[in-house]
């Protein structure tokens, strides 16, 4: 294929993308307020204010932004493969494409960990520390973008054994490489806990580190099997293209 029908195609597929994108947007809209007390539930009993005039209206098309990122994910993922697929290996076919649907889940699982683990320990700590001078009395928008953030940055930090994984598969990095860097992992993790956790306080930072490097020695395991397979399976596979 020219690279001018590459380009078409990446166009076609990147703008496939983003309808799906605002099309779960809308269809999350419909149902905005459910999807808003499900994100307020880590906070238990701490009142909700309204700031401003419209200030949840623009809550809601934010929070309806990013759900229907990720209900569009599954899709937008299957628009990358499309898209490289045809330029790997037969062995990299076999281990690329379950690494990129197995991205999506863990996005989904990071968000889930976050909402259920990370999001109420903060709020924890942050509540019990000013309980007996100030009331909590939060505004909604300052309190979705907190979860929000915190739910991103956490299901971003889940890619990590996927990237690993596709860097071996690349051959790129061996997982005795990754292995032997152990200490400078702990010392990421730990930075990437503090950048990435919006409250900055300890406790959530810790969750945050450790999560990363368990997903750290998830990813060299992966890819200690992902060495084994390439080993098994022969580079002269033929896979038969469509038409066939």
């Amino acid at each position: 294929m020219p690279f001018i029908d590459h380009l078409e195609e990446l166009r076609a597929r990147v703008l496939k993308s983003l309808i799906s994108i605002i099309l779960g947007a809308a269809i999350c809209l419909l149902f905005i307020k459910p999807l808003v007390k499900l994100l307020e539930a880590p906070a238990g009993t701490i009142r909700f204010l309204q700031l401003a005039p419209g200030e949840f209206l623009f809550v809601s098309i934010k929070v309806a932004g990013y759900a229907g990122l990720t209900v569009a994910l599954p899709y937008i993922f299957y628009q990358i493969l499309a898209f490289i697929l045809p330029g790997l290996t037969n062995n990299e076919r076999r281990l690329i494409a379950p690494a990129v649907a197995g991205s999506a889940i863990l996005f989904i699982l990071g968000l889930f960990f976050s909402w259920w683990a990370l999001v109420p320990a903060a709020l924890k700590f942050l509540v019990s520390y000013g309980a007996d001078v100030v009331e909590p009395i939060w505004s909604i928008e300052r309190y979705l973008d907190f979860v929000l953030l915190l739910m991103i940055a956490t299901g971003l930090a889940f890619q990590i054994p996927i990237l690993q994984m596709i860097l071996g598969v690349l051959g790129l990095v061996k997982w005795n490489q990754m292995l032997s860097s152990w200490r400078w992992v702990i010392m990421a993790s730990a930075l990437a806990g503090a950048v990435l956790t919006p409250s900055t306080d300890p406790i959530t930072m810790l969750l945050l580190s450790g999560a990363i490097t368990l997903l750290f020695l998830l990813g060299v395991g992966l890819v200690a099997i992902t060495d084994q397979v390439k080993l098994k399976i022969p580079l002269n596979v033929h896979l038969p293209l469509k038409g066939e």
